[in-house]
């Protein structure tokens, strides 16, 4: 981890610009953004649906929030412009999580994400693409990806990146995440029991975590982490290495005290100092 020197401000210790959440995951955006937070980043800022903002603003007031108009319960396309503005001010970007509402066709909220992610290829900060965000990217018949990208799949959204049967990835789980980095020149995590990370060439097996980590929500703590972690300073393939193990770590402490059944994802939250603490001695 950097250091953190006495005399200190929040600008030395990087900025998130975390585009998340719809109006049925509202919590994806909170644990995402709050995750980038509780790792030592200075700075973590949301935008989100207009309707998620105004709901979460009061539960969390260590977040600062960017509303995105909705249209047919989708965030409109032309919203994207908004994020090409807000771009240069930060310093690592991350989008997906819990980016598709259940309740709408979602159309609009994939033209924002086609459009955006078709603007921003020649950026060079950290890039976070998660969930919602891998699955139409998976649907993208051609597009470049900015130089310092991690894609966050489990193995069924592996599956739709490389158009690949989940059982096939799942039976040499090494192979495919590779694949998918080379194809997409980035870093993969390739979430699941000992979570795969490799750059196409190196390759990092984790062993930290356990099944309390299998419930809804604790992908999104994870893409926080990371990008908290890319914004102190560490490099792409560092940050999702430390971040995969770190969120283990986190679940194997909170195991401990809530059992592998009674462990939420926002439970995590709680962990990561302590796993920190524990990874400080």
């Amino acid at each position: 981890m950097p250091k953190r020197p006495v005399n200190s401000n929040k600008s030395m210790f990087g900025s998130v610009l975390n585009v998340a959440g719809s109006i049925n995951y509202r919590g994806a955006a909170v644990l995402s953004s709050v995750a980038v937070l509780k790792v030592g980043a200075g700075y973590s800022t949301l935008a989100c649906p207009s309707i998620v903002a105004n709901s979460i603003t009061s539960y969390i007031p260590d977040i600062v929030t960017i509303p995105l108009t909705m249209k047919n319960g989708s965030i409109m396309k032309d919203e994207y412009k908004k994020i090409l503005l807000l771009l240069p001010k930060y310093h690592v970007f991350s989008i997906g999580s819990g980016l598709c509402s259940i309740l709408s066709n979602n159309k609009g909220v994939k033209k924002f994400f086609t459009m955006l992610i078709h603007s921003i290829s020649s950026i060079t900060i950290p890039v976070i693409i998660d969930a919602d965000g891998l699955n139409i990217l998976s649907e993208l018949k051609s597009v470049v990806l900015p130089a310092f990208t991690i894609l966050t799949p489990h193995p069924k959204e592996l599956s739709r990146l490389l158009h690949v049967e989940t059982a096939v990835i799942q039976s040499d789980r090494v192979r495919y995440a590779k694949e998918a980095a080379k194809h997409y020149s980035a870093v993969i995590v390739l979430k699941g029991s000992n979570t795969i990370i490799t750059n196409g060439e190196q390759v990092f097996i984790n062993t930290t975590g356990n099944s309390a980590l299998a419930k809804a929500g604790s992908g999104d703590v994870l893409t926080g982490i990371i990008a908290g972690l890319c914004a102190q300073g560490l490099s792409i393939l560092d940050a999702a290495c430390f971040g995969v193990f770190l969120h283990g770590l986190s679940g194997d402490l909170a195991k401990k005290d809530c059992t592998e059944y009674g462990v939420l994802a926002s439970d995590l939250l709680h962990y990561i100092p302590m796993a920190l603490e524990v990874l400080s001695k």
